[in-house]
């Protein structure tokens, strides 16, 4: 589909490394973000903690992930900014995953997972906004492949984790194998958004440690190792690296690398188009939030972004909460499906998230934005009246469970430029000129 158009293939032929490198620093982010439910009883046995300390590693990451998602608003002033705050970002992750076997502590553990989660927020929001930034209002399409990436990530982690995990409690006590045969259940129960009341599971603290866990994590390190590298090379190319810089200036900011392109695809026209100015930065930190900044902007645009934080709200959190909840949902009663069974629950769900989006690539380029958050919050919504209804149905459990993960896999990107691109008078609101 995206070959069909010769002006957006220019597009990203001129930005391929770029391009390239935000969408595998977006896999390390998918990497990092799914490997620790999975693993948790492990390291709850390499800490010898109790599943509710260990728990609070999830908390510890995820309070600092938006942390770090706030933070990363400061790095994207220049180019030169955002890429050494990614590559500090990619390779800290890498780090992260090294050092995570050497902690025998669950509070350092904590500590390690607070840089990560830290890490991973300023790369969420610094890879959307270099992207946008970049292909303007044909962003779309390379948000799409942006969030597939993080899917990929967010499905390979189990998956390298899974061999090395323990059937038996990985702490032997008195040296004998103590062995839990709601091991997989509390395996299954253990994702960051749905943790329930675990205090009735008494697992051992104290004995011999025996886990392999560490060469998954070694394993991981040395996947996420390129990503790095490749952030590095691309800082190399643009002259950004302070020991590398060469006499001729360094490449222009992101945001007059947008002009660039803005430039490069302007409207055939029979009238001259005015001149646009290269967007400057604030003076401050809150230097968009001025009022002249939202002077004659209508009120539409306030209800455009209102919407969209409000449909972001609604879809990311389900995202979170569901792979958990389908899980416990599906093990109770009524349903009362068996543990091995209702595990492929989660599975079905990222697995159809990650279809949604690879499928959504090609999609949006033919598609407006606005037209697939709207198909997707009505299939979303479709969706959950449709479980209500059939409750009782185990089928319909995976069926609506795959509908879900498909609906609601496009919702962010797609929202990014509806919201960041939505009808302004010229000069108004923070620079977005149309």
């Amino acid at each position: 589909m995206l070959w069909w158009d010769a002006r957006v293939t220019t597009l990203f032929k001129r930005n391929l490394q770029p391009t390239l490198t935000y969408w595998s620093v977006f896999f390390s982010f998918g990497l990092c973000i799914a490997f620790l439910g999975p693993t948790l009883l492990d390291l709850r046995c390499q800490t010898q903690s109790s599943l509710s300390q260990i728990t609070w590693v999830f908390f510890s990451q995820q309070f600092c992930l938006l942390i770090g998602s706030c933070l990363g608003g400061i790095f994207k002033r220049t180019l030169a900014q955002s890429l050494l705050a990614l590559f500090a970002s990619s390779l800290a992750i890498s780090v992260v995953f090294a050092i995570i076997p050497v902690c025998h502590n669950v509070v350092v553990l904590a500590v390690v997972m607070a840089v990560a989660g830290l890490a991973m927020g300023c790369i969420d929001t610094l890879s959307n906004m270099q992207l946008v930034k970049i292909y303007q209002k044909d962003s779309a399409v390379f948000l799409q492949a942006l969030h597939f990436f993080v899917g990929f990530g967010a499905l390979l982690s189990p998956l390298i984790a899974d061999p090395f995990l323990s059937d038996t409690n990985c702490i032997l006590a008195n040296g004998t194998t103590n062995s839990n045969s709601n091991l997989p259940h509390i395996r299954k129960s253990l994702v960051p958004h749905h943790l329930g009341n675990l205090s009735h599971y008494d697992l051992p603290t104290k004995g011999l440690v025996v886990t392999r866990v560490s060469y998954a994590f070694w394993i991981m390190a040395l996947i996420n190792l390129p990503v790095p590298i490749a952030v590095f090379l691309l800082l190399y190319k643009e002259r950004l690296v302070p020991c590398c810089q060469h006499s001729s200036p360094p490449l222009l900011p992101a945001d007059e690398l947008a002009l660039e392109t803005r430039i490069a695809d302007k409207d055939d026209s029979s009238t001259s188009s005015p001149k646009i100015q290269p967007e400057t930065g604030h003076d401050d930190l809150f230097g968009c939030c001025q009022s002249k900044n939202f002077r004659g902007a209508p009120c539409s645009y306030f209800a455009v972004h209102v919407t969209g934080a409000l449909l972001l709200f609604m879809t990311d959190g389900i995202l979170g909460e569901y792979s958990g909840f389908v899980y416990s949902y599906a093990v109770e009663e009524p349903l009362s499906v068996g543990h091995k069974v209702a595990g492929y629950l989660p599975s079905l769900f990222w697995g159809f998230i990650t279809l949604g989006r690879l499928i959504s690539i090609p999609v949006s380029y033919r598609m407006k934005p606005a037209t697939m958050v709207f198909i997707n919050v009505v299939g979303v919504l479709i969706t959950f009246f449709l479980l209500l209804i059939f409750s009782y149905s185990v089928l319909f459990l995976f069926v609506g469970t795959a509908s879900l993960g498909l609906f609601l896999s496009s919702t962010f990107p797609s929202l990014a430029p509806s919201c960041l691109f939505p009808k302004m008078p010229p000069g108004s609101l923070c620079g977005h000129q149309n």
